[in-house]
């Protein structure tokens, strides 16, 4: 019976990782790869493809070296300073990051709706600035978050020691602390320029018909054109790269590694009255660079006629020709897919988790590596996938309610694991033995133990899951065409490609409820996180 309910926790989330993601992929592959050795060229080598591949590495690179720059004030600050609302100013910062980038996009139209940057001497509207700015307002949490929390747990003296021999404060950071920040560095650069790489909502709404991407011209190839073939063969393209991707930042951060002396928290408090102006104007400017986008969303959102109401919400009731049913009927449906995406993710992954900290080494390891998959896959190559294979038998499920949630789940899981399995893992097995020698059976130790210890770790990242699948957009976008499967980001989408101050309020009314309801999911289960650090 043992040997069965271990079984148990492994095969279940391993056959529903092999359905719904393997096999589709695999299909995908197998699809691309059937084409013609002569029309796999021209999709690959071809020098309308060539360019679309080389814009989509060179903004990711722009986008990362941007969100750097605009970090570095900021991360600075969070690491060496210690002043009054440091860890509200941790949390604040991480805002951008969590919500759905439709809402992101959203917030960007509205800024250039608000101070009509779309003509003129400053135009913004269709560029590639707007794609870049936006990247870089994203992703600026996961320098100040991840290269800031480790800066501020650097022993200070070897720093202290250059300044006494004479170094400049410049060339003690260059020389000393430069070279002991090139882990998280690495590790930051790599998932921002990732990000970047396989953006798609940013792209297909902020940089037009005119910028595309490899994951805008898969939808494009596949949805409006209708030519699988010619998106199968760029998905191969973006497979191997982001696969490329992940495998080169694995070696830089393993060869990156490095024994350093740590400390509880190098900050300290603002001493002179530079210091406090430096740090002033530095939280100050981030926090406009940071607030101006969603506060002239909100403000939008509220823009009606001459003046302000809440017109633009009411609209949201009714259903405008352009949508097959109305906003808040959107509204209900991506709540709907996002709690049960949520409960798949809650199961697959707790039991994958216990599977993976219980079951032996080898099956550990691959049940690790398989449940966190979908990471390693953009989300439009996962949509993409689903679309095509599930289409036959018992998996003919491209006309299903239930192939929403379950897309969004595979995205979703991967949250769960990497929350769950670390706390598992630091369980003091003596207490597992105490349990089973008082004569507490397997099944009863793992829900006295292993269930109660984990509980808040498998809360915190089912409401990571929640807010994953409440904001997904390039996976939906695909399977997600049902008129009755419409979501939020969905509707976003489409409100947002049309000329019209009605629509575009809509679209800001319902950027901003997203926005509020995924943030507060994520501030939840960030403060049930059990070391207090957050997902990020």
């Amino acid at each position: 019976m043992k040997t069965f309910r271990s079984a148990l926790l492994a095969v279940v989330p391993a056959m529903f990782v092999a359905v719904f993601f393997v096999y589709p992929v695999a299909t995908l592959l197998a699809r691309g790869l059937g084409l013609d050795t002569g029309r796999l060229l021209e999709v690959i080598t071809g020098s309308r493809f060539l360019k679309i591949i080389w814009f989509t590495t060179w903004q990711a690179a722009l986008s990362t070296l941007l969100a750097g720059l605009f970090a570095l004030p900021l991360t600075w600050a969070l690491a060496n300073r210690q002043f009054a609302g440091r860890r509200l100013a941790r949390v604040l910062v991480t805002v951008p990051f969590v919500l759905p980038t439709v809402v992101v996009a959203g917030a960007f139209i509205a800024l250039m709706d608000r101070f009509n940057l779309d003509e003129g001497a400053v135009r913004l509207r269709h560029t590639v600035w707007a794609i870049l700015l936006a990247h870089a307002f994203f992703n600026v949490a996961v320098f100040a978050r991840s290269v800031g929390g480790f800066w501020s747990q650097l022993d200070r003296r070897p720093e202290e020691a250059a300044r006494t021999l004479g170094a400049s404060p410049w060339r003690a950071f260059v020389e000393v602390t430069l070279p002991r920040l090139r882990p998280s560095l690495i590790a930051a650069v790599s998932v921002v320029f990732l990000f970047s790489f396989t953006s798609f909502a940013v792209i297909l709404l902020l940089g037009g018909p005119r910028r595309s991407s490899i994951e805008t011209e898969i939808y494009r190839y596949a949805v409006t054109r209708s030519d699988i073939s010619t998106a199968a063969a760029l998905s191969i393209v973006q497979m191997v790269a982001v696969v490329s991707l992940v495998v080169t930042n694995g070696w830089l951060q393993r060869r990156a590694v490095g024994r350093q002396g740590l400390v509880a928290d190098r900050a300290v408090p603002a001493q002179t009255a530079r210091q406090r102006g430096v740090l002033a104007m530095t939280l100050t400017g981030t926090a406009i660079v940071l607030g101006l986008p969603l506060a002239v969303l909100v403000e939008r959102s509220l823009a009606s006629g001459g003046g302000y109401s809440f017109a633009n919400y009411r609209a949201l009731g009714e259903r405008v020709r352009l949508l097959p049913i109305s906003a808040a009927d959107a509204l209900v449906n991506s709540l709907a897919f996002a709690m049960v995406a949520a409960g798949i993710a809650l199961v697959i992954g707790g039991m994958a988790s216990l599977a993976i900290v219980h079951g032996t080494r080898s099956v550990s390891r691959l049940l690790d590596l398989g449940m966190l998959l979908p990471l390693g896959t953009s989300a439009v190559t996962l949509g993409f996938g689903v679309l095509i294979s599930l289409d036959r038998g018992v998996l003919d499920l491209r006309g299903s309610w239930w192939i929403v949630p379950i897309t969004q789940s595979l995205l979703a899981i991967p949250f769960v694991v990497r929350g769950v399995v670390p706390v598992l893992r630091a369980i003091d097995p003596g207490m597992r033995e105490v349990a089973a020698t008082l004569g507490a059976s397997p099944g009863r130790v793992r829900r006295e133990i292993d269930l109660r210890i984990g509980a808040r770790a498998l809360a915190t990242g089912v409401g990571f899951a929640f807010a994953i699948s409440l904001g997904e957009f390039g996976a939906t976008s695909f399977v997600g065409r049902r008129s009755d499967q419409l979501t939020v980001p969905l509707a976003i989408q489409r409100l947002l490609a049309t000329p019209g101050d009605l629509l575009r309020g809509q679209a800001m009314a319902l950027s901003v409820i997203l926005m509020v309801v995924t943030a507060l999911v994520v501030f939840l289960s960030d403060r049930l996180h059990p070391t207090s650090g957050g997902m990020l």
